[in-house]
């Protein structure tokens, strides 16, 4: 009785893996097929004449590719100054043991639990006051400031894997800790580094209130602002030039990973390291 009743239970579970699948598939599909249909609708149909004029429609400096490349630049920018900035709050918490790392720490998960919202206020009333509204330096710096609470916590984690051995060795040698945190560390832990990169940028990829709060120049506007350039009044939507628009948005993302992933992929075997 209990192999039927055994085959039973893998059948429901792969329908329901099944249904599940189907269920995120389906907003893909429907918007790859509206990208390439001029008369798109929120229905998944395959277009009458398929063609690629709504990418052509969007793929103008307006409407895709300064707000992309504002993106860009906020991204990067944000995920550039975040990595560095948890690189050396990591380092002390990682290979020090003080009082203070436990406070510390839950210090700065408490920081991840603030609603931006909320922060939003007196962040903009500061912004007025050091004249940094509309400035695309002072929202990167904002934007760091917000992903380091989490950039911290997985940095320490993927530090910790570092075998200290090799620092004492180094250290031995006359090198000081900032030569060690440079030479050994950092190129050690090159594929954590790499995921708190991605995890930065995709979220300042996707983040939509503080730019739309901080910048005001429509030249300035990164992709997740502008796209709300497709939706008109009275609740009309250009589906297909958003399906389009939407695609070339994940691409900077996508290319990134896979490009990430290929460079530090395989450097993070430390056994050789500490043998011998």
């Amino acid at each position: 009785m209990a192999a039927p009743r055994g085959r039973a239970m893998k059948w429901l579970a792969s329908i329901v893996l099944i249904v599940i699948g189907v269920i995120f598939l389906l907003p893909l599909v429907w918007l790859v097929l509206a990208s390439i249909d001029s008369s798109a609708s929120l229905s998944v149909k395959w277009p009458e004449a398929p063609s690629f004029n709504n990418f052509i429609t969007v793929l103008t400096p307006e409407t895709s590719l300064i707000p992309l490349a504002n993106s860009f630049i906020l991204s990067a920018g944000c995920a550039i100054v975040t990595v560095l900035a948890a690189i050396l709050a990591a380092y002390p918490l990682s290979r020090y043991s003080m009082r203070i790392n436990k406070p510390f720490l839950y210090g700065v998960l408490f920081g991840t639990c603030l609603p931006i919202t909320a922060m939003m206020v007196p962040v903009y009333a500061l912004f007025v006051a050091f004249n940094l509204i509309d400035n695309m330096g002072g929202t990167i710096l904002f934007l760091a400031a917000t992903s380091l609470p989490m950039a911290i916590w997985m940095m320490k984690n993927f530090m910790d894997s570092v075998p200290i051995s090799l620092e004492e060795a180094a250290w031995t040698d006359g090198a000081s800790a900032m030569r060690t945190l440079r030479a050994i560390v950092v190129p050690l832990m090159r594929p954590g580094i790499a995921v708190v990169f991605i995890f930065v940028f995709i979220q300042t990829w996707g983040n939509f209130f503080i730019p739309f709060v901080l910048l005001l120049s429509p030249e300035k506007l990164p992709a997740a602002v502008s796209i709300f350039s497709f939706f008109g009044q009275y609740g009309s939507v250009a589906y297909g030039q958003l399906a389009a628009f939407s695609l070339l948005y994940s691409v900077p993302v996508l290319a990134l990973y896979v490009l990430v992933s290929r460079l530090g992929g395989g450097s993070f075997a430390l056994a050789g390291a500490v043998k011998g």
